[in-house]
């Protein structure tokens, strides 16, 4: 079995996979991720651990500590030029998030064609993988939660309040809601349009992350779902020998 981890900014992510599928995925909270060792189960037959982490040195320390108390061996996953049939077309591979790597390895596994793939958390990430599995490049943008507090914070009359997408928002609250959805849903459709307009098949839009369903919302067509596209990839990875 391999115990896939995805450390992010705002949640440490989880899965145990026996090479056929997921027995067992959960979550903790970043900043509480001492939580993990209760949260995990107390198998035996963990082989390995393989991990991305973009939530800084601490985290990491917490996580492997964790693993060498629970004798499981750590790996920890890196940008690469190629890696489970996906090329990486960026300037310098290695600088590539690790947990948009991934990603993007796990979109691949799950689907053969050309696809823009999305993780909607605290930031968006929206990248272009090919037909012929290269990864074509990628935006970056402030997340739902993170556009709606910023607005929040920096003007004296926006209040951070709940609100819900509309055509047509006659409220403030509806108003920043929809602003934000509409902005984030833009950018996945002008990274699509891009893809066709570059000789792209009509790629199909991969969503993951926290905001999915929200993002999905606001999505022309018909995106896919899929709960952790990171896991999915490091899976992967980890099946490799990373």
């Amino acid at each position: 079995m391999i115990l896939a981890i995805d450390a992010g900014n705002t949640r440490v992510k989880w899965g145990l996979h026996d090479g056929a599928q997921w027995l067992e995925r959960g979550a903790v909270v970043t900043a509480e991720c001492g939580r993990l060792d209760d949260a995990l189960p107390r198998v035996s037959g963990i082989e390995r651990a393989i991990i991305a982490n973009v939530a800084g040195q601490t985290v990491a320390r917490a996580l492997g500590e964790m693993l060498a108390a629970r004798h499981i061996e750590a790996r920890w996953a890196r940008s690469e030029a190629e890696r489970c049939g996906v090329r990486s077309g960026y300037a310098e591979p290695a600088q590539l998030g690790v947990d948009r790597w991934a990603a993007l390895i796990g979109a691949r596994h799950l689907y053969a064609g050309p696809c823009v793939v999305v993780n909607a958390g605290t930031t968006m990430t929206v990248d272009a993988l090919s037909s012929e599995s290269i990864f074509l490049g990628g935006f970056i943008v402030a997340g739902y939660s993170m556009m709606r507090e910023a607005l929040a914070r920096h003007t004296a009359q926006l209040e951070l309040c709940e609100g819900r997408f509309s055509f047509f928002p006659d409220n403030t609250a509806d108003a920043i809601a929809s602003g934000a959805l509409n902005a984030l849903a833009g950018a996945v459709e002008r990274m699509r349009r891009y893809m066709v307009e570059t000789g792209e098949d009509d790629p199909l839009i991969l969503v993951s992350g926290g905001n999915a369903a929200v993002l999905a919302e606001g999505l022309e067509g018909a995106p896919r779902i899929v709960e952790n596209l990171v896991l999915e990839g490091l899976v992967r990875m980890g099946a490799s020998d990373v």
